[in-house]
């Protein structure tokens, strides 16, 4: 089993699309380890975002992120990073594949309901960015 982040974002807080989201997640196999609902704030935001820093949308994300609370999630399941981003599909919705979280809920390229983590390495990372060691139940 491997461990992954998921981030349902401000926009999928906002819409009230949380349960669905989980309930999504939960059925293509993932178990949640823990969960938090945070509020970023710009200082956090610019230190998780770190790498995107320089870009035209690194701004506009930092203030997305920082706009509403969003919900942090630590799921496991076999080959937890890959799967998941299979599951929630291309970041720009239009072009996400069909049955895909953002596909099915997200509104465009900026506001697409949810990250995860693009690789086991950042996945370990971003976990620990979130959430302490003895928070997650395994």
């Amino acid at each position: 089993m491997s461990l992954t982040l998921a981030i349902l974002k401000p926009d999928c807080v906002e819409r009230k699309l949380i349960g669905k989201a989980i309930a999504f997640i939960e059925e293509k196999g993932f178990r949640i380890l823990c969960l938090r609902m945070i509020r970023l704030q710009r200082a956090e935001a610019a230190a998780f975002y770190s790498v995107h820093f320089g870009k035209e949308y690194f701004e506009p994300l930092l203030q997305f992120m920082t706009s509403n609370p969003s919900i942090v999630l630590v799921l496991e399941r076999e080959n937890a990073v890959a799967h998941f981003r299979r599951v929630i599909g291309a970041t720009d919705p239009q072009k996400a594949a069909e049955g895909t979280l953002r596909r099915i809920y997200a509104e465009n390229v900026r506001q697409n309901i949810v990250h995860g983590s693009d690789s086991d390495e950042n996945a370990k990372k971003e976990i620990a960015f979130f959430f302490p060691t003895m928070e997650i139940i395994q």
